[in-house]
């Protein structure tokens, strides 16, 4: 197996003087006047040629000093990274762009700086203009660019010649939609070719889909490794679950108890569930329901189902948000909803208040296993925190309808097809 890019024991610190006098001080005196800042711990992982590996965290937790020092932009202070090969990096939105000079000026320029000599860059300048698609502007100053113009031009201009590495931070956010789809692709034909990538990002969905390999980094350090679909669970669970792990409880009484029936399939059970929430009220139990109140796990394409949860509440909230999520085996989502943006009037809720909420769907779903989700959130000027989610809470299997006609994908559109004869 070749490896493509391998970091190991990376750590980086800063340092951080308490005034200025404290700096100049210590260059003319020795002593040490500052402390040591780490915003990277014994970073390691290696990606293998032809991978792809997203890196999840939030701001701050040191994402970009690693691509940085991974591109020879930053020294590390501790620890080594050894790429082969040669390495295309798209970071920080208009880094190397000069704002007197034209985009093609520019386009030379940092063709350059990713070492292309003149000659591949002057044969790529066509496919650059044509990929960026800034007409006119091409040859006008940088400065007079749109944030979304300098990320299409610098797209362009990292890709235009196939690299062995391909580094991506989150510039690719500031594009508009039709422009990441075609960066998407692009993407995703290089690595079918054998590049390998490396790709930063807040969408959980797009590392879900472009990436084989997560790595979760939180306070400078890997906090979780492995799967794109269990990394970025761990990851959302730190954002919006206040990092509390919940364990779940066994659950009794008879409403808990599962009701066997023709559509219930005892054995299919999801064995990777996730549980986590700020405490302020917990989701103690999920299930799917029929048309007719019967507990199921398995449906045609084509019914309709309702995705019921029990709450309860150990605070006074103010008109909490209540989400469904149905994902894919794979963890890319296919449908998510909540109350917010079916615009439901939410009454505020009670410390020690029980809940039902039942969401209706119809499943226009291809056959095979999907997972659902249950979340409970507060929405604030400041943001969002989950009060309580179940991640990946149970398992539904959709088998072929009457009416089937998906042969690819998780959605079922029910297409039909007519063939009309033409006069000459």
């Amino acid at each position: 197996m070749t490896v493509s890019l391998h970091v190991e024991g990376i750590s980086k610190a800063f340092r951080r003087y308490p005034s200025p006098w404290a700096r100049a001080r210590e260059w003319l005196f020795g002593g040490q006047t500052h402390e040591l800042i780490w915003v990277l711990r014994d970073i390691s992982f290696e990606i293998p040629r032809g991978s792809a590996v997203g890196i999840l965290g939030v701001n701050g937790a040191g994402k970009s000093t690693l691509l940085k020092i991974i591109t020879g932009t930053t020294e590390a202070t501790k620890g080594a990274v050894r790429v082969n090969g040669r390495v295309a990096a798209l970071l920080e939105l208009g880094l190397g762009f000069h704002g007197e000079f034209t985009g093609r000026q520019n386009a030379r320029m940092s063709g350059q700086m990713l070492g292309l000599d003149l000659a591949e860059i002057d044969a790529a300048l066509p496919e650059i203009e044509s990929f960026a698609g800034i007409g006119d502007f091409m040859d006008q100053p940088v400065r007079t660019y749109s944030s979304g113009m300098q990320m299409r031009l610098a797209f362009s201009v990292a890709t235009a010649v196939r690299p062995d590495v391909l580094i991506i931070d989150e510039a690719l956010s500031v594009g508009d939609a039709a422009f990441q789809r075609k960066c998407f692709q692009r993407i995703e034909a290089y690595q079918e070719l054998g590049t390998t990538l490396l790709f930063v990002s807040h969408d959980s969905e797009a590392v879900k889909r472009l990436c084989d390999r997560a790595v979760f980094i939180h306070d400078g350090r890997i906090a979780s490794e492995g799967s794109p679909r269990k990394v970025c669970d761990d990851y959302e669970r730190q954002v919006f679950g206040g990092d509390k792990a919940v364990e779940t409880p066994e659950l009794a009484g008879p409403q808990d108890a599962v009701i066997a029936s023709a559509h219930f399939d005892q054995t299919l059970v999801s064995d990777c569930e996730q549980r986590y929430g700020n405490g302020e009220a917990d989701i103690e139990a999920c299930w799917l329901e029929d048309a007719l109140g019967s507990r199921v796990n398995v449906a045609a394409a084509g019914d309709t189902l309702f995705w019921c949860y029990r709450v309860r509440f150990h605070e006074n909230i103010e008109k909490p948000v209540y989400a469904m999520m149905l994902k894919t085996t794979e963890g890319t989502a296919v449908f998510g909803t909540d109350t917010s943006t079916l615009r439901e009037e939410i009454e505020s809720c009670t410390d020690n208040q029980p809940l039902l909420i039942r969401f209706q769907f119809t499943t226009h779903l291809a056959p095979g296993n999907y997972f659902l989700n249950a979340g409970l959130r507060r929405d604030s000027v400041d943001g969002s925190v989950f009060m309580s989610r179940r991640v990946d809470a149970a398992v539904l299997r959709i088998v072929a309808g009457d009416s089937s006609s998906a042969a690819v994908g998780p959605a079922d559109l029910n297409a039909q097809w007519v063939a009309l004869p033409l006069s000459n």
